[in-house]
């Protein structure tokens, strides 16, 4: 029943965006992996925002529980049916969701894949994202330098089945390679869920009598850290992932010094620039890197304007970097 309504969700923001397309536009759909997740929100409204900005319409299929691979196959029928020119695509699974391309293709829509990288492609004509390993590198030496090269940190991982959260891990503890005085005392999952990042830096303040700095690998458990923090009375640095705008706060006080922007606008923006470039057999590339970003109190300005304000960056200004 869940999949059934899910789908009608689906086709009447299709009627709804069909309707509303002006004659000769292209239709860009998107098929993310979930609701409420800040990221691939961001992607739809990237996805809308580049769209309108060169004359064409998008539409979204949104499964109603993050990361539910049914909900998300159950939705790729609804995409074939509604058959728009051309998908911006998140898959909740890089290899489940595969046999949906092998659909997608057959009916003709071009595919741009974001975030997660479909295994071996499926076909997709392009893939725009950011590299996970690379931001946690870039974060985990923003952290060690502002602490001096020396001190005592944690790490506050993701849950071990998931890509990202495994490359942000491999980016932390390379980053640890380079600074011989940096000594990590523990890490461990904390699921990326704000309250079990809470309790497992409680568990870290009681063991460790002294914690100089905290690689959380996401946002959500970089402010659980800074709750436990708090509570104990103690400091220290702490730097998180997303770039987020429930964190911004805490860096403009300086609780968190900074997050690594993985920014799904962007992404929604850039794929759905490549697509309306291939609908219309135009040059366009078939990888785009965004590049390591991290915010902080310098450059936090831009990342306060709320996702549906914001200007699309161009894919000339985004590929040059």
């Amino acid at each position: 029943m869940q999949n059934k309504a899910a789908g009608l969700t689906a086709a009447i923001t299709i009627l709804n965006a069909l309707y509303l397309a002006p004659a000769g536009a292209e239709t860009i759909g998107t098929l993310t992996k979930g609701q409420s997740n800040p990221i691939v929100r961001g992607v739809r409204v990237g996805t809308e925002t580049m769209a309108g900005k060169l004359g064409d319409m998008s539409t979204h299929f949104v499964p109603r529980t993050e990361n539910s691979v049914p909900e998300q196959i159950s939705l790729v029928e609804d995409v074939v049916r509604a058959k728009p020119d051309a998908l911006v695509f998140s898959p909740s699974d890089p290899k489940a969701l595969l046999p949906a391309m092998e659909k997608f293709n057959a009916a003709g829509i071009a595919v741009v894949n974001v975030i997660d990288r479909l295994d071996g492609g499926g076909g997709a004509i392009a893939y725009v994202g950011t590299d996970d390993y690379d931001l946690a590198v870039t974060a985990a030496r923003y952290l060690f330098k502002a602490m001096g090269g020396k001190g005592n940190v944690v790490m506050l991982e993701g849950p071990p089945n998931l890509v990202t959260a495994v490359a942000r891990s491999r980016g932390f503890n390379d980053a640890l390679k380079e600074f011989p005085d940096i000594k990590l005392l523990a890490s461990k999952s904390a699921n990326y869920a704000r309250p079990v990042a809470q309790q497992t830096m409680r568990d870290f303040l009681r063991g460790y009598p002294q914690i100089d700095g905290v690689l959380a690998a996401n946002d959500p458990m970089a402010i659980g850290a800074v709750d436990a923090l708090k509570a104990a009375g103690k400091k220290a640095g702490v730097i998180g992932i997303n770039g987020s705008t429930e964190v911004l706060e805490l860096i403009k006080s300086g609780d968190v010094l900074a997050s690594g922007d993985y920014n799904g606008f962007i992404q929604g923006c850039i794929a759905t620039e490549i697509a309306i470039h291939h609908l219309r057999k135009e040059d366009a590339p078939k990888e785009v890197i965004l590049k390591s970003v991290m915010v902080d109190k310098t450059n936090i300005e831009p990342y306060e304007t709320p996702v549906t304000k914001r200007t699309c960056p161009t894919l000339e200004s985004v590929a040059k970097k």
